[in-house]
């Protein structure tokens, strides 16, 4: 499952509404709300966590994955050791902000608005969110 940055993962553009989601992955394994109305949908097979958000009359924004055969530019994500990780990607991916919470470890890079988050320097999963074409509007690929 390729994760393709500012654009989505595998059959995934930002910007697709549920209908255009459930075309092509089925009905989700498990549907809610978060506390801002969003409406999340988590599917076990693909171990991915999509986000359609509210205010943005329910396009998909925000997707989490824990796949493990989540590549980003040819290289594996899922049980990576995060510092090689990042290492390899350096000619594709500059500026990494590193917070770090208990054992948990979020390596983030704003650019293209990505997580890898790790778990004793090994990563766990991957963030990725639409990235803002300007103050007032993201730039959606669907």
């Amino acid at each position: 499952m390729k994760i393709s940055p500012k654009s989505g993962i595998d059959k995934l553009l930002f910007g697709m509404k549920r209908p255009d989601v459930e075309k092509l992955y089925g009905k989700p394994s498990r549907s809610f709300e978060d506390e801002d109305q969003n409406i999340i949908w988590l599917y076990n097979e693909t171990k991915l966590r999509l986000t359609f958000y509210a205010d943005e009359d329910f396009r998909l924004g925000y997707i989490i994955g824990a796949h493990d055969k989540l590549e980003l530019f040819g290289f594996s994500v899922i049980g990576a050791d995060v510092q090689k990780l990042k290492s390899d990607l350096q000619k594709q991916i500059k500026g990494w902000e590193t917070e770090i919470f208990d054992m948990t470890e979020n390596h983030f890079n704003e650019e293209n608005w990505l997580i890898l988050q790790a778990e004793f320097g090994v990563v766990t999963k991957v963030e990725l969110g639409v990235v803002a074409k300007n103050l007032d509007d993201f730039d959606w690929k669907f």
